[in-house]
């Protein structure tokens, strides 16, 4: 029997009250030491040196035409780190941080451009960056990290490793969902905006979906800008906005999850909510369709590092599966749980009061049920609970030839001593329809 349902009472009947049963799975673990994956090293100002690595596993995406063994996976924005962060990080408070409004991130390497990486699976358990490709605007420029001048929304204040100031640009990316489409473009994912971003085959931007409202909070940028998405999405918590990205297998369709509930109206709301929205984008229109509700788990149901905080459990990828069939990658730190979701059944919101900044209370203040509206239903496929072994953070997910799970971490590039684990899970019950 798992060992998943070793657990506390409140979350065994949280577990059983969703009848969830969970499939015997197995796993195999892979590592890589490739060179490709080195960044170098960062010292600061007190004496700590930091040995850096490239982050390559904010997102995965395999397309039926890949090779069976090939993925491919994205690095978000280079090693960063909260002020709020520092002592845990550096070790010492780190003075530049100080009085800054907004508040600020430091980046230790603010030159590196977000990137797409082709990686293979090989049969003596590493793995091998094949392919880097950089991200660009329309010009074939890099585009970078930084965060963007945003007035309709909150940013940060970003600055070097040294403590001075950097730059807000228009460029700037925080790539966390990729999707390849059979002309070989990509759909990316972007938290901080966020975004939605569709580039060409060789990376160059094509369009950056925003929501409406905010287009001039990209003027002069080197790519197309269209406010697409709903304007409620201004709305998310800081470093916490859309996060996977999914193409449903006729690719008519992407859908992007917001990775916790929205600070609607405050962050007050954000840090209590359990509700955060799935939307359905129609590539043909190039619009919003359908947008659902998704209800986070109660943080103490995750076994590696339970809590009481509702906003430590979040989204961190989304895979498609069928015509509206979804798997959700919520997790913790240390806990990864897989869900498979249907639409089909929950309440499409899109345009309802609840796009509404002025509906009080919110539907991140609501309990869903008791406002007539159905969230999406889950069905537990996965937990890393029941396997040590795997590391936390896990943030890329996706089907390997044969129907095996491919689970990636990041791995904060090496902020944190982490590196790049990628694990095939096999037996999950996970498969495409």
């Amino acid at each position: 029997m798992s060992s998943f349902f070793k657990l506390s009472a409140a979350a065994s009947a949280l577990a059983i009250s969703s009848s969830v049963a969970l499939a015997e799975a197995a796993i195999r673990e892979f590592s890589a030491d490739d060179t490709l994956l080195a960044l170098g090293s960062f010292t600061f100002e007190n004496g700590k040196t930091m040995s850096l690595s490239v982050g390559i596993g904010s997102g995965a995406f395999r397309h039926p035409s890949d090779p069976p063994n090939v993925i491919w996976t994205l690095g978000d924005r280079g090693p960063n780190f909260a002020c709020s962060e520092a002592k845990a990080v550096v070790g010492s408070e780190f003075a530049a941080c100080r009085g800054l409004s907004p508040p600020g991130r430091v980046y230790l390497t603010p030159s590196y451009t977000p990137s797409i990486y082709r990686v293979m699976l090989l049969e003596d358990g590493q793995f091998r960056v094949t392919d880097v490709l950089t991200l660009k605007d329309r010009d074939g420029r890099p585009l970078n990290g930084m965060p963007n001048p945003l007035k309709t929304a909150t940013t940060e204040t970003p600055l070097d490793g040294k403590g001075m100031k950097l730059q807000q640009d228009v460029h700037g990316i925080d790539a966390e969902g990729i999707v390849r489409l059979s002309d070989g473009t990509f759909w990316i994912s972007d938290e901080n905006g966020p975004s939605l971003m569709h580039f060409s085959a060789e990376g160059r931007m094509i369009a950056r979906h925003v929501p409406r409202g905010t287009e001039g909070d990209y003027a002069g940028a080197r790519y197309e800008t269209v406010g697409s998405l709903p304007p409620i999405l201004t709305k998310r918590q800081a470093n916490r906005g859309i996060e996977g990205v999914a193409i449903s297998p006729d690719e008519r369709f992407l859908y992007t999850i917001v990775q916790n509930p929205l600070a609607n109206p405050d962050t007050a709301a954000y840090r209590q909510a359990r509700n955060t929205r799935i939307f359905k984008f129609e590539r043909a229109t190039m619009s919003v369709t359908g947008e659902y509700v998704y209800t986070l788990d109660n943080p103490q149901s995750f076994r590696r590092d339970p809590s009481n905080a509702q906003n430590d459990p979040r989204i961190s990828e989304l895979m498609a599966i069928g015509l509206d069939r979804l798997v959700v990658l919520e997790r913790t730190e240390q806990t990864t749980k897989l869900h498979e979701v249907e639409l089909a059944g929950a309440t499409n919101i899109l345009n309802s009061k609840w796009d509404d900044v002025a509906t009080k209370p919110s539907l991140e203040q609501s309990d869903a049920a008791s406002v007539g509206v159905t969230p999406v239903k889950k069905t537990l496929r996965f937990d890393t609970g029941d396997f040590p072994s795997i590391v936390g953070k896990t943030e890329g997910m996706t089907l390997l030839g044969d129907g095996a799970l491919v689970i990636i971490n990041d791995d904060d590039f090496g902020i944190t001593g982490q590196r790049t684990q990628i694990v095939v899970v096999r037996g999950t019950g996970i498969e495409r329809r």
